[in-house]
């Protein structure tokens, strides 16, 4: 057959004939735009800038046909509520941490990071490939609401405080400002647990309103400020060993999302993830030598803190399992795994990083 005959018969003229050479992939892309509140200031460029990240990630990858527009705590919707303008379909999708919304339910913790729990890289396996994302997911899904992974922060210090605590003592009445679950426990030993977003936590210190704050380390917190009324700092943050970021997505939106694009989206929180975690690694370091230049004081927790915050951790955990199945779950799939990957870290990891440790030189 001749090729005149071809399109003749075919039906197919020179607009037929364009669409066939422009790429399927194309013309299966809808515009779609999105908007992400998150629960940071602008300022903090590696937790914002996580956001912004996952969200140029996401235009670039389809053309500029599915746009996220990304907003600080506040300009839409306050940090704290970033979760349920996601659930309720005010919004697409949201930047936050789990732990915030623990208050609706224990659980939540799990998406951030539970006191006492595992390390970055254990933290991320077990969303990952140990069963976490799925026991996490059926969570979330009685909120309307599926999670993407997308940030961590590494271990976290254990924030600024006006004076310095040497005993179990030290914590009672103490006013201090952190964030999720980790207050229970400190309740446990007599401390006040306020829950302040990022940006409000600075004029509250400085008010005396409270008496210490944790953050997240000393790049973030530099930018914030706290040394400036807060002398003492203090490591290690044992509520935040290797805090997750997630991307809260409302479910009817993510199930109406074309599978190219749900998979582009998740891709983009990988990459927000794995840079956001490089930044922090590079960053952190250089800020705390800045802090100790100007007069910072570090100290580590006394081993009595330790002991006696890690006792109280394991009871709070015990208790809430007995009566809620849902942390029960997931308590026990992160248990589990986090035992066994600790196993094979002090074989090889521990040794080798303790070694490098004590050989450094500053």
């Amino acid at each position: 057959m001749k090729r005149r005959d071809f399109i003749k018969v075919t039906g197919l003229g020179a607009a037929g004939a364009a669409t066939l050479a422009a790429p399927a992939i194309a013309q299966s892309m809808p515009e779609i735009k999105w908007r992400m509140p998150t629960s940071w200031p602008k300022s903090l460029d590696t937790l914002y800038g996580g956001a912004e990240m996952m969200a140029k990630a996401v235009a670039e990858a389809t053309d500029n046909k599915f746009q996220i527009q990304t907003f600080a705590g506040g300009e839409i919707v306050p940090g704290l509520q970033v979760l349920d303008a996601v659930q309720n379909g005010t919004c697409e999708i949201g930047h936050t941490a789990s732990y915030y919304y623990f208050g609706k339910d224990p659980t939540f913790t799990f998406g951030s990071s539970v006191p006492f729990g595992p390390n970055m890289r254990i933290n991320q396996a077990w969303y990952m490939l140990g069963g976490g994302r799925e026991v996490l997911n059926e969570f979330y899904k009685s909120y309307n609401v599926t999670s993407l992974l997308a940030g961590n922060t590494g271990c976290q210090m254990g924030g600024w405080f006006r004076k310095e605590i040497k005993t179990v003592n030290d914590l009672k009445g103490l006013k201090f400002r952190i964030g999720g679950f980790a207050g229970r426990v400190l309740q446990k030993l007599g401390a006040v647990p306020q829950q302040i977003a990022g940006g409000d936590i600075y004029p509250a210190l400085e008010k005396g309103t409270i008496d210490g704050a944790e953050w997240v380390g000393p790049y973030d917190d530099e930018k914030l400020g706290f040394y400036k009324v807060a002398p003492h700092y203090y490591y290690p943050g044992w509520w935040e060993g290797g805090p997750i970021l997630i991307a809260f997505v409302n479910l009817d939106k993510w199930n109406a999302l074309p599978k190219y694009y749900q998979s582009v989206l998740e891709q983009a929180g990988h990459l927000a993830n794995n840079w956001m975690m490089a930044k922090y690694d590079q960053a952190n370091p250089q800020a705390l030598r800045r802090l100790l230049a100007g007069g910072t004081k570090l100290h580590a927790f006394p081993q009595e803190v330790m002991e006696a915050s890690f006792k109280a951790a394991k009871e709070l955990h015990n208790e809430i399992a007995t009566t809620n199945p849902s942390f029960k779950k997931v308590y026990e799939s992160l248990t589990n795994f986090s035992n066994n990957d600790y196993s094979w870290f002090q074989v090889a990891e521990l040794s080798y990083d303790s070694f490098m440790a004590r050989h450094a030189q500053s």
